[in-house]
This record gives C-alpha cells, structure tokens and sequence, in this order.
C-alpha cells in the first residue's frame, strides 16, 4: 500500500492511497462471482452467464460498489497511523481502477488545529445588568399610553411622527416589482418601527391622498430577509392619517390598564417586577456571550474551512425554513445565496472557533459529559415538553440524534466552569448612566423589534 500526503493549506491535507493488486482483486472477483451466480440472461441459463460477458456488462457497477467498500476499509486504518487528526469525514475527490490492477483514491481531509490556550481563568467580565431604572419605568408606561390612545382621523395635515396611517404600496428593486413586496390599506406606525425606520420616516410630511416614490437603502444586517442588502423604491399612497389621543398618566389610567391596580404606584411597581425578571431570565445568555467574546479575543488561529462551510449551509437553512413558513424560497424573497453565504460567514468563523476554544478547555480541565448530566437534560426535556423521561430518551436512542445533544450538554458544562473561574465586574457608573439617558424615545424604541414579517404583507 502506497500513501502519500500533501499539505494543500494550513489544515488541510490531501492524501492519495493506492491499494496493491492482490487488495483489489480478491473484491472484484468476489464481487463478479456473486452477479455470475445470480444473472440471468438471454442465451445463458442461470448461473452460466461467462464472466466476461458479466464484466462488460456490469463493470461500472462493480466498480463504483467495490470502490466504495475498498476505501470504507481502509481509510480509518491510515488514518489511525498519521499524526493529525481529521475533524470531519473525508471528501473523496478522485476513486480509479488502475490499467495495472491496483486501486488508488484521493482524500482531502481537514484537521484539528494546533494552538496554545490563552488567557480562559480569572477573566475579567462585566457582570450583566439587571436593575430596572425609572427611565425604564417610564418608556413602558409612554408605550401602554400609545398603546391604549383613540384613534381621530385628521385631514388636511402632514404626517407626524406618532401618527397611525393607511397606506398602498408596492416595492420596487432594480426598476422591477417585488412580488412579496406590496401591501393594501397596511396600517403603519410612524415611529414603531415595525415596518421599517426609515420607511416610515420617509412617510412623515405627506398628507392624506398623496402619492409618492421613497427609496430605502436597506443595511445587509436587516431582519427581513427579502429587504436585507437592497435598494428598494416604494411607490406609496396616503388613504388615512389618524393621531393618537393619549390619556393621562394617573390613578383611572392604571385602572385602565388593569382593574387589580388601585393606583398608578401599584401599576409602576408591577412594571418593574416584570422587567427585573425579564432582565435575570436573559441575565445568563448574556454572561456567556460576554465570555465567549473574551475567549475569541484571547485566542486567534485558523480553522478548517469545511466545518466553516457546514456551519454556514446550517444559517442558510434557518432562513430558508423561515421563509418557507411564508410560503416563500430564497429565490423568491429574491435573496441571492452566494450573498446570504458571505453575509453569514465571519459569524460561522466565530462559532467555529469558539467550539474548538472550549473543547480545548474541556480536555485541559478534563470536564466530560456523564450519565448523570444525560439524566437531568432528559429530565429538563421532558418538564418542558411535559414528557416521561423514558419517552424522551427514546428520542435519543440514534447516535446521530444523542451526539448533538451531548456537545450542547458539554458546552453548557464548560461555560458552567467558567463563569466560576471568572471575575465579574460593576458595571461602570458613566455607562450605567449613558444607558438610562440612552433610553430611547417612544417613536423609536420598537424600531430594535425589526418586525421581519411586516414588509411580507
């Protein structure tokens, strides 16, 4: 057996194994003596088909499937023997029958990459906020007053921000009408940003039975899929504009919202008890974003392009089950799927890299996975989705379901060990005090939402 490797990038390795004569032969012959017992054919009774009339007929096929066998056999046994260690099954690029009896196939694989782990201890991570100021108290009370305003048609005036009204529209890209872009009598929010920002300040100054063409650049990071990275024109007619009537912010307001609140104190009391446990519930996302991004900072190394590749293919078909519950492809949301790939990368980068930072740490702590932590996120499945246990483990019973399940069950006891290893830090006065007097305004805080489905109307 011959083996050769070439290096054809940092972690990737090409590997060209020819197999000798007497490894190949005794799988063809097996192979054609088994058709020869079993063909049929005009002529020839069964099982006296000659082999060479076997051989003209079926060697494609014999071929493809003792190829298939040779390298299943003998691939994890050279690998076992070299010193990287492949993170991903081999891709197959070439597989020939030699004119001198031998067998020989190309597999380009991608390996582990070597690196030092950086600074993972003692990391200094700022703790995740969860006061609620009376800024917030106040942005949610300014929110229920919109929401519970009567409505006045008005006539004769621009549009204001604040405003609620009824519009046509259609959108237009590269001069051509998008098909899941247009809308009749859509109510829009001047200020909400449910639709879009920016849309809807285009409509601020227009009066009602007004027509006018507005061009939205929309950024690559927009929620809407359809809209994100395009340059649309919406051709917009005004049928209504109608302004809010708010109440007044006092006892009969809170009532208003509830009958269980005596007064407006009551109903502030009970805004902040819900946004405190609002704030504690993601306090542990956010705790572990932040030291992922400091393990990220710490550590920069390559990483092998296939699991790059498969993580983005992995976002790509997120978008596209987000559509299809619209009915809708990517070609007919008229996204472009080299584009939707390359807007996804360095995001797959990160992940990708962050995998292999906490693995790394995983075997330096030697944190593993047992069947006590299989036990409990069983458990914790099943009081989810209100399930026995044991019907919840047959869920799990393939390998290919469990595996998954148990790299999600790692992770989670990795960053469990190193939220004990870190420090956690006060937020800085100065930024606690620039986020209250960042609160953002009425008009524009939904704006954050990017309601994805609207332009879809």
């Amino acid at each position: 057996m011959d083996v050769k490797i070439e290096e054809i990038g940092s972690l990737t390795r090409k590997i060209t194994i020819t197999l000798p004569v007497e490894a190949v032969r005794g799988q063809l012959d097996q192979a054609y003596a088994k058709l020869q017992k079993d063909s049929k054919m005009k002529g020839f009774r069964k099982g006296k088909v000659p082999r060479s009339v076997i051989v003209r007929s079926y060697q494609a096929q014999v071929q493809a499937e003792v190829g298939e066998k040779l390298v299943q056999d003998t691939y994890f046994d050279i690998i076992e023997k070299q010193d990287f260690d492949p993170v991903v099954h081999p891709e197959i690029t070439e597989a020939n029958f030699n004119d001198d009896g031998t067998f020989t196939y190309v597999a380009q694989v991608d390996v582990r990459p070597h690196f030092e782990l950086g600074t993972y201890k003692g990391l200094e991570v700022e703790r995740p906020d969860t006061s609620v100021g009376d800024a917030a108290i106040d942005f949610e009370l300014a929110a229920m007053r919109r929401q519970m305003a009567a409505l006045k048609s008005v006539e004769d005036r621009e549009i204001a921000m604040d405003d609620v009204v009824v519009v046509d529209y259609q959108g237009y890209h590269k001069d051509r009408p998008m098909k899941h872009v247009k809308s009749e009598d859509l109510t829009v929010d001047i200020g909400s940003g449910r639709f879009d920002t920016e849309f809807e300040k285009k409509l601020v100054g227009m009066k009602k039975g007004e027509e006018a063409a507005h061009e939205v650049d929309f950024p690559a990071t927009h929620p809407n899929p359809m809209l994100a990275g395009k340059k649309v024109t919406f051709k917009v007619a005004i049928k209504d504009v109608k302004e809010r009537v708010l109440a007044e912010l006092d006892d009969e307001f809170a009532k208003d919202v509830n009958e269980k609140f005596a007064t407006l104190d009551d109903l502030k009391s009970s805004i902040r008890e819900r946004l405190q446990k609002q704030k504690e519930a993601t306090a542990e996302g956010d705790l572990n974003d932040r030291i992922m991004k400091k393990l990220l900072d710490n550590h920069q190394f390559d990483v092998p392009e296939r699991l790059v590749r498969y993580e983005v293919e992995e976002m790509i078909k997120n978008t596209q089950q987000q559509l299809e519950k619209n009915g809708l492809s990517l070609e007919a949301a008229g996204i472009n799927r080299e584009d939707l790939a390359k807007n996804n990368r360095p995001m797959a980068v990160q992940r990708v890299t962050g995998d292999f930072i906490l693995k790394k740490i995983a075997e330096v702590e030697n944190i593993k996975v047992n069947d006590e932590d299989l036990d409990r996120t069983f458990k914790k499945i099943g009081d989810q989705y209100n399930m026995p246990v044991a019907r919840v483990k047959e869920f799990f019973q393939n390998r290919d379901d469990l595996l998954p399940l148990m790299n999600e069950v790692l992770n989670e006891k990795i960053l469990a060990f190193l939220k004990q290893e870190t420090k956690l830090v006060e937020p800085a006065a100065t930024a606690q005090e620039a986020g209250d007097a960042e609160q953002p305004s009425v008009e524009e805080a939904p704006a954050a939402a990017g309601d994805a489905d609207s332009a879809e109307k």
